[in-house]
């Protein structure tokens, strides 16, 4: 797996970058952070940085408390800037686990910048750094045990005292997961021939892994007319409260809507927001039929 680690140098012009942002007060950052407790750790408490909260329960699972981990951007989206305190958290950080895929590229400035953390990218993980591909890792089935792998691989050598602990976190987490990609299976097992169209592009890695074919118009202006001329299944509502004409021409051709969001809420299990949404696809597919 150290094809998926990076050593972070310090490009010249990424450090100009970040040093010439606007400063800003502690108080402006609003990274998320989950501590450890260095009583109940039987090693050293890494400093874990994680670039967007798509993969903060992840990675607090894995570290468990051996981590401290902070989160830079909770909700996913990219921080207007890299406020001084979240720079302090990277410069303090063992380990930092980013996305990748130009997703997080303020992050992977603000570590060129902080010297040499170990890193792990989700999309060095799945080779998915190429220009055009799906930043959203942690959809896909394939990439996230790969990816919980490097972050379990890292801390263990990073706190070596602690790998036993760092394995059976892993061992858990990884148990934990099963439900996930059983669920998953399950529903391409059925899903042959169906259909979906989706308001944004969040959903494709995970669609892509249970069979479902894509008929979203490449135009978002046509997607009303083709909810309503009977090619789709199950349509897929991303994010925000769905347009009151697709929520009409959904209705009235009835197809069922299932609402995703890009990422689990703050502090939400990874697990148990992906099922949620699973169950809804699975009901919405079987009402479907």
């Amino acid at each position: 797996m150290r094809h998926a680690i990076l050593r972070a140098g310090l490009p010249l012009l990424a450090l100009l970058a970040l040093t010439g942002c606007s400063g800003g007060s502690a108080a402006d950052s609003e990274a998320a952070v989950s501590s450890g407790d260095a009583s109940a750790c039987p090693g050293e408490v890494l400093d874990v940085v994680v670039s967007v909260g798509a993969w903060s329960d992840v990675v607090r699972r894995l570290g468990g408390d051996c981590a401290t981990v902070t989160t830079i951007a909770p909700d996913t989206e990219a921080p207007a800037e890299v406020v001084p305190a979240d720079r302090a958290a990277f410069d303090a950080a063992d380990l930092v686990v980013l996305n990748g895929a130009r997703l997080d590229g303020w992050a992977a400035d603000a570590v060129a910048a902080a010297g040499d953390p170990v890193v792990v990218s989700a999309a060095e993980v799945a080779g998915a750094d190429g220009r055009g591909s799906d930043p959203h890792l942690w959809y896909d089935p394939a990439v996230v045990p790969e990816v919980a792998r490097a972050v379990a691989q890292e801390l263990a050598g990073l706190s070596p005292d602690a790998e036993p602990y760092f394995a059976a976190q892993h061992t858990a987490w990884t148990t934990e997961l099963q439900p996930w990609l059983e669920a998953i299976a399950a529903l391409e097992a059925g899903a042959d021939g169906r259909t979906f169209a989706a308001t944004g592009a969040v959903f494709g890695r995970l669609a892509e892994a249970m069979g479902l074919t894509d008929v979203t118009p490449e135009d978002p202006a046509e997607l009303e007319a083709v909810l309503r001329d009977g090619t789709v299944d199950v349509l897929v509502q991303v994010g925000d409260e769905l347009p009151d004409r697709l929520a009409e021409a959904a209705e009235d051709a009835e197809v069922p809507v299932v609402a995703i969001s890009e990422a689990p809420a703050e502090d939400a299990p990874f697990v148990e927001w992906q099922l949620a949404q699973l169950g809804a696809l699975a009901d919405a597919l079987a009402e479907g039929r």
